[in-house]
């Protein structure tokens, strides 16, 4: 992707290596929730815990666990919420099209609604799991093209120059053929899965971008008015967090009873780097507690977000 054509103003950015680390939700019905992420999905529980569990991948070490992807917890008498911030959706990378192509191959086995889609710079598809929380299965694929932000409006190249508007049907009988005779579909994903960037709905994009820009320090990779979004990230990536007024500009945080986004966890890759935004959190006198899961705070449009150190 070419740089972020909007200027820093910050005189910061936060590590390079800074990663998004494990998303947590609010769900009404813990078991159907674990039988999707896992039989849907192809996640490993690795905890469960009374009404709290944690999935992610298997490691490469097959008595343990990889680190937790997706925490959930089941609350009494959740309800979906139209309008309001929160979720769009979380974004689980694949090491390569061959992995991508096996969880999707899994998706169409067991004709679950997903939508293929062709970014150019990535494939991916785009499902909601049985609450309405928004999932984007991707994988990079640069060698095929590149996201641009030209003038404030979002478009992509192919390898030979020509404009694409990025939302392109994906060709999946391509994806389809990197496939293997002995792939299983009910394997588990792969250990190098990770969360690739979040996505959230916010009240003004403008206000969400100074906020993880100017208080966080993720650097600007671009903003759109056309289509009210703005993208962030550490180190050059195309973006780990998108920022979008797609429930409406001004939209109000969702009510206590709501299923949905708990909170999303940026990982620094030591303590140093962590501290470095701490302080530039209480320099902008933003209110934050240390929970277990890391140092809690929350943005303008009260999007709960947790700092920690990666392990």
């Amino acid at each position: 992707m070419n740089q972020p054509q909007t200027e820093t103003t910050s005189g910061f950015s936060i590590h390079p290596a800074t990663r998004m680390g494990h998303i947590s939700l609010s769900v009404a019905n813990l078991d159907n929730q674990l039988a999707f992420y896992q039989q849907v999905m192809g996640f490993k529980l690795h905890w469960r815990e009374g009404n709290r569990a944690g999935l992610g991948a298997p490691s490469g070490d097959l008595t343990k666990g990889g680190a937790d992807l997706l925490h959930l917890t089941e609350e009494p008498n959740l309800k979906k919420y139209r309008g309001v911030t929160g979720l769009y959706h979380v974004a689980y990378l694949f090491p390569n099209r061959r992995e991508l192509a096996i969880a999707m191959a899994r998706l169409f086995a067991l004709k679950y609604p997903n939508s293929p889609t062709d970014h150019i710079m990535t494939k991916t598809t785009y499902l909601d799991d049985l609450e309405g929380n928004g999932i984007e299965l991707y994988c990079e694929s640069p060698e095929d093209g590149t996201w641009t932000f030209s003038d404030g409006k979002f478009e992509s190249r192919r390898k030979d120059g020509s404009w694409s508007d990025g939302r392109e049907p994906l060709d999946v009988d391509a994806l389809f053929s990197h496939l293997k005779e002995d792939d299983k579909l009910d394997a588990s994903i792969p250990p190098e899965t990770k969360i690739g960037h979040v996505h959230l709905h916010v009240r003004d994009v403008d206000e969400a971008v100074n906020f993880y820009h100017n208080v966080i320090g993720f650097d600007i990779m671009g903003v759109s008015k056309p289509f009210q979004m703005g993208f962030v990230s550490a180190g050059g990536y195309h973006h780990h967090l998108g920022l979008n007024t797609w429930q409406g500009r001004g939209a109000p945080p969702p009510p206590p009873d709501a299923a949905g986004l708990r909170y999303f966890t940026v990982e620094l890759p030591n303590q140093q780097a962590l501290d470095d935004v701490i302080a530039r959190v209480d320099k902008a006198g933003i209110a934050s507690n240390i929970t277990e899961a890391g140092l809690l705070l929350h943005d303008p449009s009260q999007n709960s977000v947790v700092l920690t150190v990666a392990k």
